[in-house]
């Protein structure tokens, strides 16, 4: 490699610098007002999602979804935006209890990463669905400053002697 080789990739590493640490740079740089707006605006949009689910608000979820939306719900079945909302708007799962605890919040740039604990109750075809799990909500901040969830992920919390 020559010299120009060099300096061509030291121009480009210099250009590309600004970029990389304009995407992975945590919101820890932001100023501490700042990052706390956005965690709460984060927490605000965790409480649509969860009366969005509780009342099958069909509309309200279609608003906090990407176009391209992904789950993979607990039973280990891919879900898109669409099948989502049309499982609301039929009713075939019906959450009647979800209490969330032990939220947590990352950044990472434009991208918010909650996990939690929930404790569920409701009915699906197969029958009444009642137990524990952890999530996965990933968020991203569009062009528009817009947060939509774009993944979503749920495992079922197994009793220390449960059966595997």
């Amino acid at each position: 490699m020559g010299l120009s080789s060099f300096a061509r990739a030291g121009r480009v590493a210099a250009a590309l610098l600004p970029l990389i640490f304009g995407i992975v740079l945590p919101l820890h740089a932001m100023p501490h007002a700042e990052r706390h707006e956005v965690r709460h605006e984060i927490d605000h949009l965790e409480d649509q999602w969860r009366d969005a689910v509780l009342n099958r608000n069909v509309a309200a979820m279609d608003s906090l979804l990407a176009s391209d939306y992904m789950a993979i719900t607990a039973n280990g079945t891919l879900e898109s935006k669409e099948e989502t909302l049309d499982r609301m708007r039929t009713g075939s799962v019906r959450i009647t209890s979800l209490d969330v605890t032990d939220r947590k919040v990352r950044f990472y740039g434009s991208t918010a990463l909650v996990t939690s604990r929930a404790e569920v109750s409701g009915t699906t075809p197969e029958g009444d669905l009642k137990g524990s799990y952890r999530y996965t909500r990933v968020y991203i901040r569009d062009a528009k400053g817009i947060w939509r969830i774009v993944s979503f992920e749920a495992s079922r919390i197994r009793e220390p002697n449960g059966h595997k």
